[in-house]
């Protein structure tokens, strides 16, 4: 049997996002852009398997600050935002509110979905599932999902020396019992799924985090540079792209995709 997430750490993981929360401007919240920017691969290749989400229930699984949910709402879904920090769940609702779209919201401990099965169309994870027992959490996705359903997440891996560098470096953006995932994971999840496509992605590209540090001098503890990479796309831009093409050819290599920073995935129950 998985292990389940301890009542302590969940306790600490809810206190980091509500402080998260508290300290958002929902100005600066960038809805469109974390789906659309060149700079979002993972949400680009989620949606692009998706297709039309007009009138599809959905489950936006650890929503944070609710970009994600927004988005959804926007392209027509049904979007239930559910998360364990209520903070988040309040930040959602204002951006719902000034977006124009209605969305629910639930506090909802992954590892136990309060959900019946079959319950969603979709079930979308963004950087939920290396805060919390990965298996027990791809479970509950798996139950709540009806047949034919989609669940897709995408999270960060643990293989790279110089993003575990990094998140040494990081530790006040960072909660403390996170927990990168393997790249073996997959294999779960072929095992739960009749259908899975999964892509990998910042390799050369990680050359963005490097320059943020070495030449710009932005502290990994005054800036989230997973976000800082959607707000200053427009700069980023070409530098990106080019370094993506390498990219391409690089996870051709074999063992090579491991040592990327993020995972995404899109699988069919």
């Amino acid at each position: 049997m998985h292990r389940k997430t301890t009542a302590e750490a969940l306790a600490r993981e809810r206190q980091h996002h509500d402080q998260w929360a508290a300290d958002l401007d929902i100005d600066k919240i960038l809805v469109k852009e974390s789906f659309e920017a060149s700079t979002a691969p993972e949400n680009r290749f989620i949606l692009e398997q998706l297709g039309s989400l007009k009138g599809k229930k959905l489950l936006d699984l650890g929503c944070g600050a609710g970009e994600n949910s927004v988005y959804f709402a926007l392209k027509g879904a049904h979007c239930i935002a559910a998360d364990y920090s209520p903070g988040m769940l309040e930040t959602a609702q204002l951006l719902a509110r000034k977006h124009g779209v209605a969305i629910e919201t639930r506090c909802i401990n992954a590892e136990a979905i309060e959900f019946p099965d079959d319950s969603f169309d979709c079930v979308y994870a963004a950087n939920l599932l290396h805060h919390v027992c990965p298996e027990t959490a791809l479970r509950e996705m798996h139950r709540v999902c009806k047949p034919g359903g989609k669940v897709c997440f995408w999270d960060p891996l643990k293989h790279n020396p110089l993003i575990n560098l990094y998140r040494r470096m990081a530790t006040e953006v960072r909660s403390e019992d996170e927990a990168p995932l393997s790249i073996g994971f997959v294999k779960t999840v072929e095992g739960l799924f009749s259908q899975v496509s999964h892509e990998t992605f910042w390799l050369s590209t990680l050359w963005i985090f490097l320059r943020f540090y070495l030449i710009e001098r932005v502290s990994p503890n005054q800036e989230r540079y997973w976000k800082k990479i959607i707000y200053d796309e427009p700069r980023l831009r070409n530098s990106y792209q080019r370094l993506e093409r390498l990219d391409h050819y690089l996870k051709k290599i074999p063992l090579v995709e491991r040592y990327a920073w993020n995972l995404a995935v899109v699988a069919t129950k």
